[in-house]
């Protein structure tokens, strides 16, 4: 079956206002990263700076998917964009007032604005696919998923390549005006029913009664906490201490390698069986994920060995599987998820990635403070294995086999 033309603009404008949020939000990580590490900051401290971002992360997930039902996703996507304006805006104030507390609550409202985007722009697409094409909503998440972490790989090194050129607070003043001008597009060009459930539901539904839904949620806790752990403030900070990397360098790598993942993720389809005429289940799951758990074992046994090309290769690895297992979750919770109020399973699917993030990014700062890189790294591994475990546990999948 054909998509309309209709549906088809819609999906662009969600996934262009998608990209837009998604590259503001690259590059304020980098931003507030290098930033307060060029300060004094310890690695603790700038992970303390993200506590609140994520953790309303895990609020936002879980009540966003309810809020998106009731009133629509068009509504719920354009609050997010309005959201992370207030947050830059909050950050532009003079030097003085950038106490830890202040830019915390910053972070807070972007951790929110971003969840509530996330969250509408993938329960959009399967409010937009047609419900019998499998094999299409499998390649739109794809390409959802891979173009947006493609674009936070060029948020991060416009983070640093902006910090170097116009400074913290002009950085700010130019992400608030591209914001400003994709805020206006929405309002004016999103279709007003997007996402709304019939059904008004009930605040105490947003829990999902699903066990597919909850112990692949579970699995996607585990599985970001195991990336952040060493990737949020272990690795920028290790790449510009120990290896004397400056901003360029920094974010440029850090760049490189998010948008060779989203690449990635973008072509999962054709990795993972597509060319077979076949989507994905919860075995392909299993054998991903417990092939990525190798990985950052492997980085620790021989860090010490030869840091700098272990480390860089290894990085290179774990992001080509990282991206594969993050698509195949991202494919099976829209999949699984229930056709009236998609956004409540979807929602609450992202509450865990929210807290895996939330977990990594504590652990990524006093793990790295306390025990160094390899540390981070023997973490990443031990949730890497819980996660295969619960991804074990995940019921047999029977999705329809329309090409799309």
């Amino acid at each position: 079956m054909s998509l309309s033309r209709a549906d088809l603009r819609q999906y662009l404008l969600v996934t262009g206002n998608y990209w837009a949020f998604t590259l503001t939000d690259g590059a304020l990580r980098m931003l507030v990263v290098l930033h307060f590490h060029q300060l004094g900051y310890s690695p603790l401290a700038i992970a303390m700076l993200f506590l609140f971002y994520e953790f309303f992360g895990v609020v936002t997930n879980l009540v966003g998917g309810w809020l998106g039902a009731r009133i629509g996703l068009n509504r719920t996507m354009n609050i997010g964009l309005g959201l992370q304006v207030i947050a830059l805006l909050m950050l532009t104030v003079p030097a003085t007032m950038l106490s830890v507390p202040w830019v915390m609550a910053a972070q807070a409202l972007s951790g929110i604005a971003k969840d509530l985007n996330k969250m509408s722009a993938k329960s959009s697409v399967k409010a937009l696919a047609q419900a019998d094409a499998e094999g299409r909503l499998f390649r739109w998440v794809a390409v959802l998923t891979g173009s947006k972490n493609t674009l936070k790989g060029v948020g991060f090194f416009l983070g640093g390549a902006l910090l170097s050129l116009f400074g913290f607070t002009g950085a700010l003043w130019l992400m608030i005006v591209m914001l400003a001008l994709v805020l206006t597009g929405s309002l004016l060009l999103l279709r007003q029913d997007l996402g709304r459930s019939k059904a008004k539901p009930k605040f105490s539904e947003m829990f999902s009664p699903s066990v597919a839904v909850n112990r692949l949620s579970a699995a996607r806790l585990f599985l970001f906490g195991a990336r952040d752990v060493w990737f949020v403030v272990a690795l920028p900070v290790y790449l510009s201490s120990q290896f004397g990397w400056d901003f360029w360098q920094v974010g440029g790598f850090l760049a490189s390698w998010v948008i060779a993942y989203g690449l990635v993720q973008a072509g999962a389809p054709w990795l993972t069986g597509r060319r077979s005429g076949r989507v994905p289940g919860p075995a392909e799951a299993v054998g991903w994920t417990g092939l990525l758990a190798l990985v950052p074992a492997l980085i620790a046994l021989l860090l010490a060995q030869a840091p700098q090309p272990v480390l860089l290769g290894g990085l290179l690895l774990f992001g080509l599987l990282f991206a594969i297992n993050s698509s195949l979750h991202s494919y099976l919770i829209v999949s699984y998820a229930k056709e009236e109020g998609t956004s409540m399973d979807v929602g609450f699917y992202y509450m865990a990635n929210a807290a895996g993030r939330l977990l990594g990014t504590m652990l990524s700062g006093w793990v790295f403070q306390a025990w160094g890189l390899e540390a981070c790294l023997y973490v990443s591994t031990l949730l890497l294995l819980t996660a295969t475990g619960l991804t074990l546990l995940l019921p047999k999948h029977h999705p329809a086999r329309s090409a799309g």
